[in-house]
């Protein structure tokens, strides 16, 4: 009898969990939509002004104009120190969601450490800060609560604490690393060099995009532009961050909702078996007591 209430203490337990999960699975669902909402109308804009200054800073060293001497253009094959901004969730129960991004981070660092380079981190996120802090790993900016809630003033916050270190010298390149998304059932590691800003279109001989023809509020603009995608893609990767982590969480916790289905009926199973075998071993008892009186 014991073992009977012990099995249904478990079924109950299991049934419990079953509801929380589905719970949870239904509210992520409901927030992936508006976040997943707010990833893609941000999405335009950040790809449009990437192709922008990637092509503005083709022409730079195309050309080799007097905007070369910016270091936001400069190439630097042999950086002596590195900025790695970071971004994982403030909470748990999303699966690998924030394992994928900071083993990305654990790889930058040693892959920097063999070539005798400094790697800064700035995490943002509760997930992150705790591991590397766990892990004796030294932090130079942590924010918590800000990959829950994105907004553009603490994007621009963020980023321009590691542009000010960049444009005092003080570091070589700012890489921003986060899990964005892809789909509803998954998610999409990036790993972006923010500064200096790379030109993929260096192998063509012409561009389309735009014609440059500087004139005397050119380096402004310039200016303009560039504050606008630095702000944009720290932005852009906050809410594509939240985007994954939801989706990550909702199919987290429909798998962990299946596997105590599961559960639920491997107990009841069992739990069956056992009240058979006491019903069984209750009548033997009683044939062998009135045999025994005979």
């Amino acid at each position: 009898m014991a073992n009977l209430k012990e099995i249904k203490r478990k079924i109950k337990s299991v049934q419990n969990t079953q509801k929380t999960t589905r719970a949870m699975k239904l509210v992520s669902t409901a927030k992936l939509k508006r976040a997943e909402m707010a990833a893609k109308q941000s999405r335009v804009y950040a790809v449009k002004i990437n192709e922008v200054l990637s092509e503005i800073a083709y022409k730079i060293n195309q050309y080799k104009n007097g905007a070369a001497e910016s270091r936001f253009f400069d190439k630097n094959e042999t950086p002596s120190t590195i900025d790695v901004i970071f971004v994982t969730a403030d909470k748990g129960l999303c699966g690998g969601f924030n394992i994928q991004t900071i083993k990305a981070v654990r790889n930058l660092l040693t892959e920097n450490v063999e070539k005798k380079v400094t790697v800064r981190l700035r995490a943002v996120g509760r997930k992150g800060m705790a591991f590397f802090n766990f892990q004796g790993t030294e932090l130079l900016t942590s924010y918590a609560g800000v990959s829950s809630s994105p907004s553009y003033e603490k994007a621009q916050e963020i980023i321009q604490s590691a542009i000010n270190d960049f444009v005092e010298g003080k570091t070589d390149k700012v890489i921003l690393v986060h899990n964005g998304y892809k789909n509803m059932i998954s998610q999409e590691l990036k790993i972006v060099d923010v500064v200096p800003v790379q030109s993929p279109l260096e192998t063509l001989e012409t561009s389309s995009l735009m014609e440059l023809e500087p004139d005397e509020s050119g380096e402004e603009i310039l200016d303009s532009l560039l504050q606008k995608y630095f702000e944009f893609n720290m932005y852009y990767a906050l809410v594509d961050s939240l985007a994954a982590e939801h989706s990550a969480r909702m199919q987290a916790m429909e798998n962990a909702t299946n596997n105590a289905k599961e559960r639920v009926g491997i107990l009841t199973l069992a739990y069956n078996k056992a009240r058979q075998e006491s019903i069984t071993t209750e009548l033997i008892e009683i044939i062998s007591g009135v045999e025994s009186m005979k």
